[in-house]
């Protein structure tokens, strides 16, 4: 089972990628964020410490933790959000390496993809075999994010200016996949890649 690791900025089409890719290829895809969406769910790993971290306030009636209360809190504070990080992302980590030793043990998946923000900066290249770096032009993810999420362009130029330069993602990524014209086109390339 080959181990890939997909990154690339917001608005990249790493969404649309992995889609074709789940769609065509005998693959496990984890997304970083879902992994720990999951992880701070009530009665999980990272839970009770993000809840002591940032007060009751985060949390809805029901006792799960409130996203947006939470991101609120951490994007305003640069020291709030580096220690939420030190919680969740070697959760993460260590429920990605359960989950590709669960995948080993099926045999089923002839490929593991994880698709993660950080996985340059979260040393994911220690776990991968290879990484996919999904480049768009900047003023293309800027018109996506904002027809497809209503993104501000405030919030967007605040979102990429806190993600990797292009040359970043370019030095550590073996394969790149350019997400700039229409989606036959980024889809050709991944046949390509993938050897069909």
């Amino acid at each position: 089972m080959k181990i890939i690791g997909i990154t690339g900025g917001v608005g990249a089409g790493k969404t649309k990628v992995l889609s074709y890719i789940g769609e065509r290829y005998r693959c496990r895809i984890i997304r970083a964020d879902e992994a720990a969406h999951l992880l701070y769910e009530p009665g999980q790993e990272c839970y009770q410490e993000i809840v002591e971290l940032l007060g009751q306030e985060i949390l809805n009636a029901d006792g799960t933790i409130h996203k947006g209360r939470m991101a609120g809190l951490i994007f305003q504070d640069k020291m709030l959000l580096d220690c939420v990080n030190k919680i969740i992302h070697p959760a993460v980590k260590k429920y990605i390496l359960g989950q590709i030793a669960y995948e080993k043990e099926k045999g089923e998946a002839e490929y593991f993809f994880i698709e993660a923000a950080l996985l340059i900066e979260e040393h994911y290249d220690q776990i991968v075999d290879e990484m996919w770096y999904v480049h768009s032009d900047a003023a293309l993810r800027e018109e996506r994010l904002a027809t497809g999420r209503q993104y501000s362009a405030q919030k967007t130029a605040d979102i990429m200016k806190g993600q990797l330069s292009e040359e970043e993602f370019r030095k550590h990524c073996k394969v790149v996949i350019s997400n700039n014209g229409s989606l036959e086109e980024t889809y050709e390339q991944i046949n390509h890649i993938m050897g069909d």
